[in-house]
C-alpha cells in the first residue's frame, strides 16, 4: 500500500513538474506586476505591443465584444512567438457608432482614437520600453489612424533611437487571404460576423460562452459578393435581415478558427519581425 501511494505521489509530482515546464512565459503587461515587467523589459523584452479590440454587434450568435477578446489572445500569441515583446492591454473600444436597432455597439471617433493611441505610445516609451507596435482586430481607424499615428510618434522619438510601427497585417491583409481561401474551398462569402470571425471565436471561446452555438444554423444574414467580385447592389424587392452578419456564418467552425487565428499571429509576427529585430532566439 505504501509503495501505491507512493508511486502516486511521484507520479503527481512529475505531472506538476511538466505543467510547470510547459507554462508560457507571462507577457500580458496587466497580468504582471512592476517587478516583473521591470525584469522583462531588463532581460529583452523592449517592445510593447498595443492592439486594439472593440465593442460591436457580431450578429445573434456572437458576442459584442468579440474583437477585443479574439485581441487578447492573438496578441498574446503574437508576444510569445516574438520572444522580445510584451502585450499591452487591449482597447475595447475603436471608431464605430452605437445603434438602437443593433444594441451591440460602443465606438470612439478616430479623433478621439488618436489622441488615445499618442497617449499610450508615450506611456509605454515612459515605461521603458524601446519599440511600440500599434495594430488592431477592427476595421474603424485602420489604416488611416492607426498609420499616421505610427508615422508622427515614430518621427518623434526616432532621434532618441526608439520607434512606432503600424503593423497592418494582423487584420485586413489576413482575414482578405484567407476569404480567397475559403472560396476556393467552397465556402460561402462573408465579411463582418461571417466564417472567419464566427469560426475564430469558437476556436478561441465556445467553452467560454463567445458564441451563441443554437443560433448557427440560422446564422445568416445580408447577402455579400465573393472575394475580388464587385460589391452587390441591394434588391429592393429583397427585404434587408438586418441581423448584423454580412454573409453566412452557419458553416464557421474551430478547425476554420484556427486556421484564421494561427494565419493572423503568423503574418503579423512575420511583418514586425520586419520592423525589429527580434531578440534571443528566433520565433519558431
Amino acid at each position: 500500500m505504501h509503495r501505491v501511494f507512493a508511486t502516486l505521489a511521484v507520479l503527481a509530482f512529475s505531472a506538476t513538474t511538466a505543467f510547470a515546464q510547459k507554462k508560457a512565459p507571462l507577457v500580458e503587461f496587466e497580468m504582471m506586476t512592476w517587478p516583473e515587467v521591470k525584469a522583462a523589459i531588463a532581460a529583452g523584452k523592449t517592445t510593447a505591443l498595443v492592439y486594439t479590440g472593440g465593442t460591436e454587434q457580431r450578429g445573434p450568435q456572437n458576442v459584442n465584444g468579440g474583437h477585443t477578446l479574439m485581441g487578447r489572445e492573438i496578441v498574446r500569441a503574437i508576444a510569445l512567438r516574438l520572444g522580445n515583446a510584451i502585450a499591452m492591454p487591449v482597447l475595447p473600444y475603436t471608431p464605430n457608432n452605437a445603434s438602437a436597432d443593433l444594441p451591440g455597439t460602443i465606438g470612439l471617433t478616430p479623433e478621439i482614437l488618436a489622441v488615445v493611441l499618442e497617449r499610450i505610445v508615450e506611456q509605454s516609451m515612459t515605461t521603458g520600453f524601446k519599440n511600440v507596435v500599434i495594430m488592431g482586430d477592427h476595421g474603424g481607424g485602420q489604416p488611416d489612424v492607426y498609420a499616421a499615428t505610427a508615422k508622427k510618434m515614430d518621427a518623434h522619438y526616432a532621434p532618441e533611437g526608439k520607434h512606432v510601427y503600424y503593423c497592418d497585417r494582423a487584420y485586413a491583409p489576413a482575414q482578405d487571404d484567407f476569404s480567397v481561401w475559403l472560396d476556393k474551398q467552397g465556402f460561402p462569402p462573408g465579411t463582418h460576423a461571417a466564417i472567419p470571425d464566427t469560426s475564430t471565436m469558437i476556436y478561441l471561446g465556445e467553452d467560454k460562452g463567445w458564441v451563441r452555438m443554437k443560433e448557427l444554423p440560422n446564422a445568416v444574414g445580408d447577402p455579400v459578393a465573393r472575394p475580388g467580385q464587385p460589391a452587390l447592389k441591394p434588391d429592393p424587392n429583397v427585404p434587408r435581415k438586418n441581423n448584423g452578419i454580412s454573409g453566412d456564418a452557419r458553416r464557421s467552425s474551430a478547425e476554420l478558427g484556427k486556421r484564421m487565428f494561427d494565419q493572423r499571429v503568423d503574418y503579423a509576427v512575420k511583418q514586425i519581425q520586419q520592423f525589429i529585430a527580434p531578440a534571443g532566439k528566433a520565433a519558431q
